[in-house]
């Protein structure tokens, strides 16, 4: 086999049609970022994500009452911070929590749970520190959401080659309804989202660190001997740390499951290209022996082994779910286990992983069968989750009589206050454009940045089709965000034109894409109060909600 060892060969530079001279290999892997600032840079960066706090905390407290499913997860992370695992809790416990009160709610019978445990334990941390009330539960997930406003900026900036363009894609994220909805409920979505996108955007980080690390080994102005294999890099730090991010992704909800597959297969066709550029033959086939085959220990391996030690506080109490459950559902599996304790850690540990796999095989029952014949009055087909097609509502407060909490309704109307789950039209709808347009774009130009965008809408939406048959809300859409997000960003480039075209042209282009983003901006604004519980009168609320499946 033939490695980095093999000498290079000196070539010419190929031209294109028109006869212009094609950039070598090596000069197509250096950043296009090399002449940005770093500092101003940064200072931008965090500004985004500050502003994007500052909205996520406004007033995050309130309401003062248990939302939505978080009246499973709250009392879910407290029960785990304080036991180690789920428990169940007494008839009453959201009157008296709301109260101040938290002991002697919780028993020590444990619950099933159908979803990993790392969203729990960071809502568990908030409440830790900052009480056992919706401002503790909720502010986990406010900093998430923050933080995750970070990492587009970043995902943009690297993507696009433009800080300009990198803080548009941040403030769209910032700006959209659902992420800041998320951001202020003590749900799991906004978790498995964040660690989704950090591990993309460690894998395109990859991309560009080895092209550059080819581009160093293969001398400027040459490709490599026919038949070599092209320089070995098994050392791949950015794939070591999006292995960590895609085991806590997996280890918040399965969801993650199929983005990490799809983008396991682009990194390979990824490091295909790359030797390819560089002049290696059959490079699939090298790239599946040289990079797949150790990529699979950073993309399957070590995810594996983070999701197992997500449950790690489980198999420690597995015992006690032995002798609450083992005569119910998981009879079948764990009757015999019972019979024949283990002594010694490394039997106690197999047992326990023996005991994590038939759990994890009632759970796959539960969502796969288990909810076949129920109905939620806001689930919603996965076919229209792009165009908003029915969102959920998390709470609402009717019948608010002019003069109460400042209600200012005419007399003979009401006043009302609402939390609704849904992205803003504006950014969704432009969204769903540009994720057509990105599927043109990595068909027709083979450009890959549109194939992060295309990949990653469809693995992240299409899955659900499967499950349409059962109770499925639209927030599960929170994954697919962050993608039509770079697709907007990358069409509003594409309107903003190149740096070389003409003044007249980038006028123009500023015009249209300035507009898309202000419409983007107001559309935010108008709908902040169905956002956050804001106080409206009837007629308020009536031009806000579109449509009559929003209701």
């Amino acid at each position: 086999m033939s490695t980095s060892s093999a000498p290079a060969r000196r070539v010419g530079l190929s031209r294109t049609a028109r006869g212009t001279v094609v950039p070598s290999a090596a000069r197509r892997t250096r950043s296009r970022l090399l002449r940005s600032d770093p500092v101003v840079d940064w200072v931008i960066t965090l500004a985004v994500a500050l502003l994007a706090l500052f909205l996520r905390l406004w007033n995050i407290g309130f309401p003062k009452a248990f939302l939505f499913d978080e009246t499973y997860y709250a009392k879910d992370a407290w029960s785990l911070v304080h036991n180690g695992y789920v428990t169940n809790y007494v008839a009453g416990a959201n009157n008296e929590i709301l109260a101040g009160h938290v002991t002697g709610l919780f028993q020590k019978t444990p619950e099933m749970i159908v979803h990993p445990n790392v969203g729990r334990w960071l809502i568990g941390a908030g409440e830790t520190l900052f009480g056992m009330d919706p401002t503790g539960w909720r502010i986990p997930s406010a900093v998430v959401g923050s933080l995750m406003v970070l990492v587009m900026v970043r995902l943009g900036r690297r993507v696009t080659g433009s800080m300009l363009l990198g803080a548009v894609a941040g403030l769209l994220m910032c700006f959209d309804g659902l992420q800041l909805v998320l951001s202020r409920l003590a749900l799991l979505d906004i978790f498995v989202a964040f660690f989704t996108l950090c591990a993309v955007s460690c894998l395109v980080a990859d991309r560009d660190w080895g092209r550059a690390r080819l581009a160093r080994l293969v001398p400027e102005g040459t490709r490599v001997a026919p038949g070599s294999w092209g320089p070995r890099l098994w050392w791949r730090p950015w794939r070591l740390a999006a292995g960590v991010l895609w085991g806590l992704a997996l280890g918040s909800k399965w969801d993650a499951i199929f983005p990490l597959a799809a983008f396991g297969l682009l990194v390979w066709a990824w490091d295909a290209g790359a030797r390819r550029s560089f002049g290696v033959r059959a490079a699939v086939v090298k790239a599946a022996v040289l990079d797949a085959t150790p990529a699979a220990l950073y993309l399957v391996l070590l995810p594996l082994v983070v999701y197992i030690a997500c449950w790690t506080s489980w198999m420690v109490h597995a015992s006690v779910y032995e002798a609450s459950l083992s005569h119910t559902q998981y009879g079948p599996y764990w009757g015999d286990y019972i019979k024949q304790p283990a002594h010694g850690f490394f039997a106690k540990a197999g047992k326990a992983l023996r005991d994590l796999l038939h759990y994890h095989h009632d759970v796959w029952s539960f969502h796969t069968t288990g909810l076949l014949h129920a109905h939620h009055v806001y689930q919603s087909k996965p076919e229209g989750w792009l165009i908003l097609n029915r969102p959920v509502g998390v709470d609402a407060q009717l019948d608010i009589h002019p003069g109460e909490q400042g209600c200012t309704a005419a007399p003979g109307s009401t006043c009302l206050r609402q939390v609704l789950l849904i992205g803003t039209p504006a950014l969704w709808w432009f969204g769903t454009i540009a994720f057509v347009w990105s599927g043109i774009c990595w068909i027709g130009r083979r450009d890959w940045r549109y194939g992060v965008v295309t990949v990653g809408v469809l693995v992240t939406w299409l899955p659900w089709l499967r499950w349409d048959d059962r109770p499925i809300f639209s927030y599960y859409a929170m994954m697919i965000e962050p993608f039509l997000v770079l697709g907007a960003t990358l069409l509003l480039g594409e309107m903003l034109g190149p740096a070389t075209a003409t003044v007249r042209r980038r006028q123009v282009g500023a015009v249209a894409a300035g507009a898309v983003f202000l419409a983007v901006l107001l559309n935010f604004a108008w709908f902040w109060p169905i956002y956050t519980d804001g106080l409206l009168t009837t007629q308020q609320w009536l031009e806000r909600i579109w449509f009559k499946r929003w209701i």
